[in-house]
């Protein structure tokens, strides 16, 4: 441990090693010592560092930090087209080629493709051919997010010739902590635990040492079909394999991290009807051609719930005090079907589910809602009962036949939202349509649609023409 370490250690959630490197790089002027103070700090915290510095302050960066280190720094960087662009174009080719082909192909998607055309050739064949195999995939394919950084042995060596083969190939390759296996044709065999071969005895057979039924996924197959299944697991690394089962490359745990990530941020965006992420860089045109479709849609539902609110004209005029409950029936009902939404597309997810199991998800979704409706239904009545009461002034029988009327309502509603919350969905994805994209406005429709007739339609039957009730 160095002595700035001895001396200044602080947990590192509460140290600003960004603040830190951005001091150091400023005010050091003699490189070697600069690179050592660098020595100290993740690559992580360098590139956050990176983005606060000056142009003067970057091109000191360039010239201290080698390849291989300014490599690992740009895999971390977000606008990596920018700094590539204050480069010599070798120099930029050099960085790209030490990078990890995946991080390589994300970064030269960043620049422009005349830039992109001038560094691609500029490379070396080895560096070419991954780059390109990843390319070869669709962004929705496993094959766009694996790495062609992994260890692979052939299953007939020894222990000894295993760990020569592996510190052969650890000098290119440092995803190292499992080791790949194939048999004689170089099909994929299985896996072995970097431990397990450290500590192996010579005269052991590598056999032993095998795992065989190390999962694995196919280039072509979908992200999406894949990210439940893998995140189970917990490995640190899952291979790819091609149709041959031949092994072509690896997806890391931190390639799973950011899938998952893609992956919130893509259902996030479809509950809001939107079908395919947005980017900062689109167009307004663009953005509204991928809005409209839903709007126009919801528009036509929104107009016909506003009809259907005009139909009760009469008890909005005689029952003047029910609008300010409105909002709360609206609410809670749209809340119990994003919620039943919510819990059925994660559900849906799982693609052996069978028939019988999704009626079983309807019937519990039903239930659910009812109770939910129930209690929020008996809260309503008692508190909104008791402020009419005192607060408004009215009649005992006045203020607990309005807060009945809402009580009424809100169950009824949030049963029957949550049950629309989950058959649609179902619906949905039985026609093979994504539910997420499909479902989430919709659903905020149709359960206002509810709401509004429940509550108005029960105040029109109950307060009007049963207690004849009025004001």
């Amino acid at each position: 441990m160095s002595e700035r370490k001895k001396k200044n250690w602080i947990p590192w959630e509460k140290a600003d090693y960004v603040k830190e490197l951005v001091e150091i790089i400023n005010q050091e002027s003699d490189d070697a010592a600069l690179a050592e103070k660098l020595s100290d700090y993740h690559e992580n915290d360098i590139a956050e560092a990176f983005e606060l510095l000056d142009e003067a302050g970057r091109r000191k960066l360039y010239r201290v930090l080698d390849t291989e280190w300014m490599s690992e720094v740009f895999a971390y960087l977000d606008d990596v087209g920018t700094y590539l662009e204050e480069l010599e174009a070798d120099d930029a080719a050099d960085i790209i080629e030490n990078m990890d082909a995946d991080d390589a192909v994300d970064v030269l998607q960043e620049v422009d493709d005349n830039v992109r055309e001038k560094l691609v050739s500029l490379l070396n064949e080895e560096a070419t051919e991954d780059i390109q195999l990843i390319c070869s995939y669709d962004e929705d394919q496993m094959g766009s997010m694996m790495t062609t950084n992994f260890i692979q042995i052939n299953r007939n060596l020894t222990i000894k010739q295993a760990m020569k083969s592996l510190v052969a190939q650890a000098e290119d390759n440092d995803n190292i902590s499992t080791i790949y296996v194939t048999d004689e044709d170089g099909i994929f065999y299985g896996a072995i635990d970097l431990k397990d071969l450290i500590v192996a005895r010579e005269y052991v057979p590598l056999e032993e040492l095998i795992s065989t039924s190390y999962p694995y996924v196919l280039a072509n197959e979908t992200i999406t079909d894949n990210l439940e299944r893998l995140k189970d697991y917990a490995e640190d690394s899952i291979p790819v394999l091609d149709q041959e089962h031949r092994i072509i490359g690896v997806i890391t745990s931190q390639d799973l991290v950011e899938a998952v990530d893609d992956e919130i941020g893509e259902d996030y965006a479809q509950l809001a009807g939107l079908t395919t992420e947005e980017d900062l860089g689109e167009t307004v045109t663009q953005s509204m051609k991928k809005r409209l479709p839903w709007l126009l849609i919801l528009l036509g539902l929104g107009l016909v719930v506003s009809t259907v609110t005009g139909m009760f004209e009469q008890v909005l005029t005689q029952l003047t005090l029910i609008v300010f409950f409105q909002s709360t029936i609206l609410g809670m009902s749209g809340n119990a079907g994003t919620q039943s939404l919510a819990v059925t597309i994660r559900v849906l997810m799982d693609e052996e589910l069978t028939g019988k199991e999704r009626l079983m998800l309807v019937w519990k979704e039903l239930r659910v809602g009812l109770c939910d409706g129930l209690l929020m239904g008996c809260v309503s009545f008692l508190c909104i009962g008791l402020y009419i009461l005192f607060v408004k002034g009215k009649t005992p029988l006045y203020a607990f036949s309005v807060s009945g009327c809402v009580g009424m309502a809100l169950m009824v509603a949030m049963t029957i939202s949550g049950l629309v919350g989950t058959v649609i969905p179902v619906f949905f994805h039985k026609i093979n349509v994504d539910p997420a994209v499909a479902s989430g406005p919709l659903i905020s429709t149709v359960s206002d649609l509810v709401a509004v007739v429940t509550y108005y339609g029960l105040a029109w039957v109950l307060l009007l023409n049963v207690i004849g009730i009025s004001g």
